[in-house]
């Protein structure tokens, strides 16, 4: 399991530079103000380089009849766990179950302001150096498990490391000790039902995503049946997000996922039909080109995916993406990139920027349209 080769190790610089810190999203939009709800927020729309501004409610008058949004069905899971190593303080982030039963863990500590940050050592020190040190750090859980680190995740690096847990059930530790990976531009801990987008179905072995597909949580139940009543159509995949870097940013490591047959039929059918395929989110986006093959037929598959999508690489399915607004250094861009081209992205951020929309899980959305 380990990511494609040939990602590069920085992207291209972006002319629009950085993002300032007060374009993060602090508070999901419902609690912005009386009367708000999780659709309230902005839309910009980019067709080549053409942009225009809407609010997320106009989203079905900008879909046709016949498109298909392809959606996450990922649960989001109470990710973050407190810990002890020694008489230390950690906080375990728990991102993705192995096939062997060990679990992928980032171990960070706590900040002082109800967020975490890279734990002390980590950063600057030759990760071969650093990995000898982590390799059988024990932590202990709540509810008197353990919890043994055995080797990193990848060779790119060791921020992510298997783990082996004993004492306690990982799911029933989630769901009574956890809470959801909270990042420090937000104001506050949320309750789980914040990350929880209107497409989540909770996976009968307890399995699910570190980190909200954020892309689809402005959608409500009206708003679907809206687009439902409009002739729009739904194809359901999941893939089971991992943690990101939280201070640098990289390509997102293997990541299980499902594309059923059903939802297979669908985006052949429509693809056939001749109408736009959109995918809801980057992790729809890589689930499903990770069913197509070189034909762009999707075919059912389920299991890991090392894909990631660059330009260099293209999409073989996907017509348009509907996600959020990503910093400059992310990985995600260069998806972007292959679905609409880098003109189109450095137009609409360019344009994102001027307008003041707002950045991350909480923000506002950017679809991409042919």
């Amino acid at each position: 399991m380990t990511p494609s080769t040939g990602f590069p190790a920085r992207g291209p610089v972006r002319a629009w530079g950085k993002v300032p810190e007060e374009l993060s999203a602090r508070l999901p939009a419902e609690q912005r103000g009386p009367g708000r709800g999780r659709d309230d927020v902005r839309l910009l729309v980019s067709r080549g380089t053409e942009v225009s501004h809407h609010r997320f409610p106009e989203l079905p008058g900008l879909l046709r009849s016949g498109d298909l949004l392809i959606v996450n069905t990922s649960a989001t899971l109470a990710a973050a766990v407190d810990g002890r190593v020694g008489d230390a303080r950690v906080v375990v982030h728990f991102s993705t179950r192995g096939d062997d039963g060990r679990w992928a863990v980032e171990l960070r500590e706590p900040d002082g302001r109800g967020t975490t940050r890279a734990r002390a050592g980590a950063e600057g020190e030759a990760p071969s150096r650093r990995g000898g040190r982590l390799a059988g750090t024990r932590v202990r859980l709540p509810g008197g498990g353990r919890l043994v680190l055995e080797e990193p995740l990848s060779a790119r690096g060791d921020r992510l490391w298997w783990a082996r847990v004993a004492g306690v059930d990982v799911a029933a530790v989630l769901r009574e000790h956890g809470r959801p990976i909270r990042y420090s531009y937000t104001e506050r801990d949320q309750p789980l039902s914040v990350y929880q987008t209107v497409f989540a179905l909770p996976s009968a072995d307890g399995t699910g995503s570190a980190e909200m597909p954020s892309a689809a949580r402005p959608f409500t139940a009206r708003l679907v049946a809206e687009l439902v009543g409009r002739g729009v159509r739904f194809a359901p995949v999941t893939l089971h997000t991992g943690v990101a870097s939280a201070e640098a940013h990289e390509p997102p490591y293997p990541e299980r996922f499902r594309v059923p047959e059903a939802s297979a039929r669908l985006i052949n059918a429509a693809r056939a039909g001749g109408r736009r395929v959109v995918a809801v989110g980057t992790t729809a986006v890589r689930a499903v080109e990770s069913a197509a093959g070189d034909d762009g037929v999707v075919r059912a598959r389920e299991g890991w995916t090392g894909l990631v999508v660059t330009p260099e690489r293209g999409v073989r399915v996907v017509d348009g993406l509907l996600t959020g607004l990503h910093e400059p250094e992310a990985s995600h861009l260069l998806m972007l990139e292959a679905v609409a081209g880098r003109a189109a992205i450095d137009r609409g951020y360019e344009a994102a920027l001027a307008g003041r929309y707002l950045w991350h899980e909480f923000g506002d959305v950017h679809l991409l349209l042919p």
